[in-house]
This record gives structure tokens, C-alpha cells and sequence, in this order.
């Protein structure tokens, strides 16, 4: 089978690989649209990621298709059947799988393998991560669940509740989605971007307001002045991942506001925060961090229902030979809407 092989730095290899057999509990995929992600892109640049991929290693976890095989003990999903697959499932067992807390399992299993024609789909994602597509969803829809899970998680634990304002700092297709389940959760949503093609995407996805802001541009005194009588909005999530929006996030809430520091900065990475306004404030500062089981369940019902239209993340297509140059065209220009990539060459 044809597959896309991570060895390093920027160095992703289209090649010809065996194609594994399933064992049991497990599942063989013949995969039909896999879709490129911010982390993917991360990885590609770093060449590794310590908790999801080590090189040399099958890549992208973003994906949708039909199953070919299957191994003893799940004859209850037939080959032929369409499914979309998370990339990761908790054990259920440890202390936070127990509390509640499943994003923060302790053996939490990763899994990446989205872009080649076959994957293999490990035992417990197969008990707990994967859903039959229903009747009318493509394959490039359901692809689409993995992250919006990661949304989804992002916007119930920012406690979003109707006639707030809410602000969404970056309008990358993660930052577009949270405009989106915002605006479902019945806030007034305000976008802040530096892109302004992408704001007027974020109008249309329903954000009330945008703000545009240039490279290094403090952005808080003109946000707080947007929302909530010259006071800050109720809610600014960040989705960015660069500790400058992350501080200008913090100043920019109103008093007992909340922040929800939702994309990752870099290893390493340091925040200020003036603990003084913090304390007399009564603010609240959070982060989110994947999804869960049943996260990804509410995405697939969203997409199903037609709450979220993922075409509204994909800005095209292309095949898996043209991968690489995708990739590298990401990290040139530092983000982009989703492209799938047609594994088989077709949706």
C-alpha cells in the first residue's frame, strides 16, 4: 500500500509499505479522505512528537473510511461498514479515567496512521473511538470529528452560557469552529484575526463583531472596548498558541471573566500575569486539552444534524503523492484551512 512515512524534520516520504493484518480486537481501515491538522503540521516541522509519534512512523490521525478486516471478536462491524475514527482512547481504568477526567488518562493511547490507504485501528479505539457513519455523511464529513471533539471540550469547559460575549482569538479552522460553537451556545461572538479573508469567514460561521489586529499588536484595550459596555468580554478563548495573545487574552476579559488558554503554546513557553488583577478580579484561567469519548460523540451528532458544516474548514483537496509539498506549504505560510488529502486518489 501507499503511505506517508515520517522520518524527521520536514522529511515525509511517500512509499510503499506492507499492508498490516488485524489481530484481535483490531480492525484494518482502507482509509478514504484524512485531513491536515495544525499538530500535523507542528510535528512536521519538529520531526517528532513525544507523546503521539516518534519517527519512522506512519502519519496523520484525522481520518475517515471503510472497513476492510477485521480480527476475532468484532464481527459486530462488518467489512464494508464507513466509519470515522478518534486518534486516541483512554483506558478507563486509572484515577482520572475514574474521576471523569478521561483527556487526562494516564495510559491515554495515541494513535496516527490517517495518511496511507490502510490503517490499522488498535483494539481500544476500536471498543471506544469509532462510529458507523449514518445514512448521507461523506467520508471528507466525518473525518472532521477528531477535532471538533478537541472544540467541543474547549467550549463546554468555558462554561458558555446564552447573552454572553465571547471572543475567539485566531480564526485558523480550530478558532473557526469555536466561533461556531459559540455562536450556537447563543453568545455574541466576536473573531480576532490578523487574516481578514478568514473574518469575514468567521461572519459567516455567525461571530457578531471581528477585530483585526497586526503582527505584535496588543489587541486587549480594543477588544475590552468592543464588549460588554467598554468592560471585556465574558469569555475570551485563545487558539493561537503564542504566549503574547495568551497575556493579551488575560487583560482583554472583563472582571470575573474567564480565559480559556486552548491552544498550546511551545515547550518551554512562559506567561506573565499580573497576579494582583488576577486576584481582584476573580478571573478565571483554564486550558483544554483533546477530547474524549463522549466529546466525540457530540461532534459526529453536530455534523449529522448540520450544527457544522465541515466544508466550511476544507479549503481543498489533493492527493496523498502531493502531501509532502502540502505540508510544506503549511509551515511556509503558517496555517491555512484544512486540505484533504484523497488517499485513494477520490472522496
Amino acid at each position: 500500500m501507499k503511505a506517508a512515512v515520517l522520518y524527521g524534520r520536514e522529511d515525509v516520504r511517500i512509499e510503499e509499505v506492507a499492508v498490516p493484518r488485524p489481530a484481535a480486537g483490531e480492525l484494518l481501515l482502507r482509509t478514504q479522505v484524512a485531513l491536515t491538522c495544525g499538530t500535523d503540521v507542528k510535528v512536521y516541522r519538529r520531526g517528532y512528537h513525544a507523546r503521539m509519534i516518534q519517527p519512522p512512523a506512519v502519519f496523520g490521525h484525522e481520518v475517515a473510511g471503510v472497513v476492510e478486516e477485521v480480527g476475532p471478536g468484532v464481527e459486530w462491524l462488518p467489512p464494508g461498514t464507513p466509519v470515522a475514527v478518534a486518534n486516541s482512547a483512554p483506558c478507563g481504568e486509572c484515577p482520572y479515567c475514574r474521576a471523569g477526567r478521561p483527556s487526562l488518562c494516564d495510559d491515554l493511547l495515541f494513535w496516527n496512521g490517517a495518511y496511507a490507504q490502510f490503517a490499522l485501528i488498535p483494539e481500544r479505539l476500536v471498543r471506544g473511538n469509532l462510529l458507523p457513519l449514518r445514512r448521507g455523511m461523506s467520508f471528507r464529513q466525518a473525518a472532521m470529528v477528531e477535532p471538533l471533539a478537541c472544540v467541543v471540550r474547549g467550549v463546554e469547559q468555558s462554561r458558555i452560557a446564552a447573552g454572553q460575549t465571547v471572543a475567539v482569538v485566531g480564526t485558523g479552522p480550530i478558532g473557526l469552529m469555536l466561533v461556531r460553537l459559540a455562536k450556537l451556545s447563543g453568545a455574541d461572538v466576536i473573531a480576532v484575526g490578523r487574516n481578514l479573508a478568514r473574518l469575514e469567514t468567521a461572519r459567516a460561521l455567525g461571530a457578531d463583531d471581528t477585530l483585526a489586529i497586526g503582527s505584535g499588536g496588543d489587541f486587549a484595550a480594543r477588544l475590552r472596548s468592543m464588549a460588554a459596555h467598554g468592560q471585556g468580554p465574558d469569555v475570551v478563548i485563545e487558539a493561537v498558541g503564542l504566549p503574547q495573545t495568551a497575556e493579551a487574552a488575560v487583560r482583554a476579559v472583563r472582571k470575573g471573566g474567564l480565559i480559556n488558554l486552548f491552544a498550546g503554546c511551545p515547550a518551554g513557553a512562559r506567561i506573565a500575569v499580573d497576579a494582583a488583577h488576577l486576584h481582584y478580579q476573580e478571573l478565571t484561567i483554564l486550558s483544554t486539552f483533546h477530547h474524549t469519548p463522549d466529546s466525540v460523540r457530540t461532534a459526529f451528532r453536530l455534523i449529522e444534524e448540520g450544527q457544522v458544516d465541515p466544508d466550511a474548514f476544507i479549503g481543498g483537496e489533493a492527493g496523498l503523492n502531493d502531501l509532502p509539498a502540502v505540508l510544506a506549504r503549511l509551515a511556509r505560510s503558517g496555517g491555512s484551512l484544512k486540505t484533504a488529502i484523497l488517499t485513494w486518489g477520490e472522496a
